[in-house]
């Protein structure tokens, strides 16, 4: 079977980038401009149906970047005097649930003699948090809305539950 030639022009000041592109997909450059299309045609359909572009960070500290296309149908945050934990839930183009959870490192360390370190640990006040550790963020995909009950609080599985409920933009068909 024959493929069909097509004619791209580039620009002198593009021209190091597809050269670029040439060297990382092994001297094809044709099959890495269809994989850009496939990823750039999937995320355009995705912002036309009324998602969004969504990056999260996952793991310790400042973590890695993690990108997806779905839309916010659930934020909740929950605080103490110490800690914050903060769940966002979307739903992806498949109708999946992505649960997304930020918890705040650990402010409160001992010193050397084993003491609580900070103004607070000092006067003996708040919720105090022994060998802190950076703080962590967690992704996860679930199926279902089922899936998502026991993880997240009750009150936020409430939100997105009603949230399922609502029509989508593809079934109001705008």
């Amino acid at each position: 079977m024959a493929v069909p030639n097509k004619t791209i022009y580039v620009s002198d000041g593009d021209l190091p980038l597809f050269q670029r592109a040439q060297e990382l997909a092994g001297g094809n450059l044709s099959s890495a401009i269809s994989k850009a299309l496939h990823r750039w045609v999937d995320a355009a359909e995705g912002l036309n149906g009324g998602y969004e572009d969504v990056t999260v960070r996952v793991g310790l500290g400042s973590g890695r970047k993690v990108r997806f296309t779905g839309v916010l149908v659930g934020d909740w945050m929950d605080t103490e005097a110490s800690r914050v934990e903060h769940f966002r839930v979307f739903r992806g183009r498949t109708g999946k649930y992505v649960l997304h959870v930020e918890r705040s490192a650990e402010y409160w360390m001992v010193d050397a003699e084993g003491k609580p370190a900070g103004w607070r640990g000092y006067l003996g006040i708040g919720n105090i948090k022994y060998g802190g550790t950076p703080g962590q963020s967690t992704m996860e995909v679930v199926a279902t809305i089922e899936e998502l009950r026991d993880k997240v609080p009750p009150e936020l599985f409430e939100m997105v539950e009603r949230s399922a409920r609502q029509p989508t933009v593809e079934e109001l068909d705008i």
